[in-house]
């Protein structure tokens, strides 16, 4: 049976991953709207990404009780 010091140390670790995961995917946006070739493939990834990102922000706030 899990302890809650098991269940906080989880918790913690989850955070830190999703935390780096909305990191990477806002890096991305940027790297990719800074991108000058084919504006519109570049606007059309960024906006993707940007919308993963914001799913992603969305889901871990639905899904995250309250304090």
């Amino acid at each position: 049976m899990a302890t809650l010091a098991d269940l906080q140390a989880a918790v913690a670790a989850e955070d830190t991953v999703i935390d780096s995961a909305i990191t990477l995917i806002n890096g991305l946006a940027a790297q990719i709207a800074a991108l000058q070739p084919d504006q519109a493939a570049i606007d059309a990834l960024a906006a993707d990404v940007t919308a993963k990102a914001a799913a992603l922000s969305a889901a871990v706030a639905a899904n995250t009780p309250a304090a």
